[in-house]
């Protein structure tokens, strides 16, 4: 596997191009952008000849709130002139975020996916499948620059139809699948319902994110898909996917591409940033953007750094995979659950699929938790299944009991049949928080 020359960067070589590099960054933000301006003659410290990177932490944070309270071009730094690509957020809940990208930052958002791919063993002149989707979400074409930046044979199908994604892997013969993990799951499971097995593929490696996923679940892919499945994470606000990626070879924590991105991790109450290893909310500064350069923006996904070395020989700093964002975090009669934490208590059940929708409600002052999971084939098959079967009764009890044990929450647990689960053409919804939708009516 190749390693490129600023993955292998001691330390102080890296800290040092990171400082140079931030302190063009702020020149251009301060003469460029209103906003950064007005936020850093109010603030002190916030020096323009900064001396260390981990003085960064006197400066201002940037919010999503920010950016659509601007909307839509109130953070760029470049002429509009030089903007060759705008992506932008869904705006499901308000205002879209939008983002925007010169010829450059599409050249480097290029190069860094490329490490990404080649990272998680993609290699030039190989097959990639790429199952994100494409439009303004910035999934499906990062990795499509990014693949053909590599070198490799991109294979542009996006999200959806299904039998012809399957169709295109056995033709094709792709070594590698790209895509979300929720969708990646769908894809081998019409294959066994089709009557294919999705273990004997072309496919190796799978570069799959999007959306929180457990170990747990990279087991059932790895195991149905025969592949090795690695964790890839971005934000378009700071570039898209690429800001960091799991190795093949260690599968133990993303590695950051921390010459184009400087990283923190804070507390999320207090602000402060937290010791190696703890966890946080993740922020992100950029080191290299043109059209959107973004100070300390928070991201609201929760992980921790480290930098301890990694198996593969790269010294860049590793972030633990995401275990959930602040505002997916429910706060349940006063106990704190990120749905993740959810499935991977679920998946260590073999009677379960990694198919589950978590329904919260208010039954008069009291919140409630419904859980529906969904069995499997041969538990369906073997237990003669129906909702009040005594298996399926002794099942729904035993998973309430270990989501006590292990979370300190009352979870009333619904199985259902196989296939009776919504599934996911892209970003999976796990959790319908109906307390929410009350408060409108």
């Amino acid at each position: 596997m190749i390693l490129h020359e600023e993955e292998k960067l001691t330390r102080q070589k890296l800290e040092k191009l990171q400082l140079e590099r931030l302190r063009n960054t702020l020149a251009t933000v301060y003469n460029n952008v209103p906003f950064y301006r007005k936020v850093f003659a109010e603030t002190s410290g916030c020096n323009l000849s900064i001396q260390h990177v981990n003085e960064i932490k006197n400066y201002p944070f940037t919010t999503k709130e920010d950016l659509r309270t601007h909307y839509p071009f109130g953070f760029f730094a470049a002429d509009k002139s030089r903007i060759v690509r705008l992506h932008a957020s869904s705006g499901t809940s308000g205002k879209p975020t939008v983002v925007g990208y010169t010829r450059k930052d599409i050249e480097v958002w290029s190069s860094v996916v490329a490490r990404a791919i080649s990272m998680a063993g993609g290699k030039e002149g190989e097959i990639l499948h790429n199952a994100y989707g494409y439009g303004l979400f910035t999934g499906g074409l990062g990795l499509h620059y990014g693949s053909e930046k590599l070198g490799m044979v991109t294979v542009p199908v996006s999200g959806g139809n299904t039998e012809r994604q399957i169709r295109l892997i056995q033709d094709f013969k792709p070594s590698i699948i790209c895509g979300t993990p929720s969708y990646t799951l769908n894809i081998a499971e019409k294959m066994e319902q089709a009557g294919i097995s999705p273990g004997e593929n072309s496919l190796r490696f799978g570069i799959l994110g999007a959306e929180p996923w457990s170990e747990k679940m990279r087991s059932v892919l790895e195991k149905k898909m025969g592949i090795q499945a690695c964790d890839i994470y971005g934000l378009s606000e700071v570039m898209g996917p690429g800001v960091a990626m799991e190795c093949s070879d260690g599968k133990n924590g993303l590695h950051i591409a921390e010459d184009h991105f400087l990283a923190e991790v804070i507390d999320p109450v207090t602000l402060e940033n937290v010791g190696d290893g703890e966890d946080g909310e993740l922020v992100f500064t950029s080191l290299t953007k043109e059209a959107l350069p973004l100070i300390r923006y928070r991201t609201g996904d929760i992980a921790s750094i480290t930098k301890e070395p990694c198996i593969c020989g790269r010294t860049t700093a590793r972030m633990s995979r995401i275990k959930g964002r602040i505002d997916d975090m429910l706060i349940v009669r006063g106990v704190n659950v990120y749905p993740s934490e959810i499935e991977h208590q679920l998946l260590t059940s073999a009677e379960v699929v990694p198919h589950y929708q978590l329904y919260v409600n208010t039954t008069g002052s009291m919140d409630t938790v419904t859980l529906n999971v969904e069995v499997t084939e041969i538990f369906y098959k073997e237990a003669s299944f129906s909702v009040n079967s005594d298996h399926s009764q002794k099942l729904a009890k035993r998973i309430e009991q270990q989501l006590k044990a292990s979370l300190m929450l009352n979870i009333q647990v619904a199985v259902c049949a196989p296939s009776t689960l919504p599934r996911s053409e892209g970003k999976a919804v796990r959790v319908i928080d109906r307390r929410k939708l009350n408060s409108y009516t």
